[in-house]
């Protein structure tokens, strides 16, 4: 059994776990993702990086870029993207009765009652400055008993509208009260629960493993990288993209900025086996802890996928292929929302309880994605007789149907 696959099989080392939960407990509301890339990511890089190494930052987003090349447009560019904003939920309206109104984004209006959030608000006498309140919790209905029969039944459920976050203000003059706090419409909301271990062996439960952990990944990948002594003939960009959440904005910027060869998006997807309910809609059978997942369809290139499969073959690393159809739904999609011309997959760990604030998901998919990527970009390196591999290998390496030998 080879080293690599060890690593994997093993449990998550306490450090490496206290990095994930850092990273996915980093407070990066769409639009307000700094915290994750300034605050945390960025400093790790810069501890990790090698001799010429450098980090690229963006006026228009908090996403940033580290280059393991800058000088070598020349080589083979392979752009890793995670993106760091978190889907979050907003405040609309303060209302005379102290309630505060808010949105509920991409989470389903269900799954938040009762959860303990956090709200970041801008200072308003000193713009600029942000200001976190604890201690709400996000309701719809205040009880049961004032619910009518239909939702009490399952019969019909609870409207994004009626939600509201809930601070306990009680006495004269509840609006005014909230008010004087500084909240406003647009302020912020996250989840707050971090994430921990869970009871099913090396599996994780908490808010926003979508997408913290597709950020983490590519960190470790580039620590791996930089801890293995680099790479001479391909160059990465390690890429924490912004806005992915609302349109996948951030990630078709940096790809427009540096016009890559190769995209690589990493970000999370769905054990479908354990998914409830779905039986009949066939989907592919995709399940937590049994390797990272591949995407195939859409744009995905056959020849990238299958340097891939074929490094994860060698290394007796876990795959699990996705079938996509017209979108992968993630930062794979960057280059050609940019009109920039890439071989493109999408890389995945499948999680259950996506978009809640108790989604799980399993280290050993997590470190399966870190080596198949690392393993893939060293492969890179040194094909081509130690020369590398080439832009003009993918131009040249579309797979060929009419070439293809019969098993009837």
């Amino acid at each position: 059994m080879s080293e690599e696959k060890k690593a994997w099989q093993k449990s998550m080392p306490e450090k490496q776990f206290k990095f994930m939960r850092d990273i996915l407990a980093a407070p990066s509301p769409i639009g307000l993702e700094g915290a994750m890339t300034y605050g945390l990511l960025k400093p790790a890089f810069e501890e990790m990086q090698l001799d010429g190494w450098k980090v690229h930052q963006f006026r228009g987003n908090a996403g940033l870029i580290v280059d393991t090349d800058p000088d070598g447009e020349d080589k083979l560019t392979v752009m890793i993207i995670g993106h760091a904003d978190k889907i979050r939920m907003q405040v609309r309206s303060i209302g005379d009765d102290g309630k505060i109104w808010i949105n509920s984004d991409s989470f389903l209006p269900l799954t938040l009652i009762g959860n303990e959030v956090v709200l970041f608000s801008e200072d308003p006498e000193t713009p600029g400055n942000y200001r976190s309140l604890r201690g709400g919790t996000i309701e719809a209905l205040g009880a049961i008993h004032f619910a009518d029969a239909e939702v009490r039944t399952g019969k019909k459920g609870i409207k994004k509208e009626q939600l509201y976050l809930e601070l306990g203000i009680h006495g004269e003059g509840k609006k005014e009260q909230i008010e004087k706090l500084g909240i406003r419409p647009g302020d912020p909301i996250l989840l707050d629960r971090p994430i921990r271990r869970g009871f099913g062996e090396d599996t994780f439960t908490g808010a926003y493993l979508d997408n913290g952990l597709g950020c983490f990944v590519t960190a470790e990948v580039a620590r791996l990288i930089a801890d293995e002594g680099g790479l001479n003939n391909v160059r990465c960009l390690f890429t924490i993209a912004s806005h992915e959440e609302i349109g996948r904005f951030g990630s078709r910027v940096s790809a427009g900025e540096f016009r890559p060869d190769v995209v690589i998006g990493v970000d999370v997807n769905h054990d479908f086996v354990a998914a409830p309910g779905v039986g009949d809609k066939r989907y592919t059978p995709l399940e937590m802890g049994e390797g990272y997942t591949l995407s195939v369809g859409s744009i995905a290139s056959e020849y990238l996928n299958s340097l891939f499969e074929s490094t994860s073959l060698k290394h007796e690393i876990p795959v699990q292929r996705d079938v996509c159809g017209r979108d992968t739904g993630t930062d794979a999609m960057a280059a050609v929302l940019a009109s920039v011309d890439a071989a493109a997959t999408s890389i995945g760990f499948p999680i259950r309880n996506m978009h809640t604030i108790s989604e799980t998901g399993h280290t050993g998919d997590v470190l399966a994605s870190i080596h198949a990527i690392a393993r893939t970009l060293q492969r890179m390196d040194k094909m081509n007789d130690g020369k590398g591999l080439t832009a003009d290998d993918f131009r040249d390496g579309h797979p060929r149907l009419d070439r293809a030998e019969s098993i009837g």
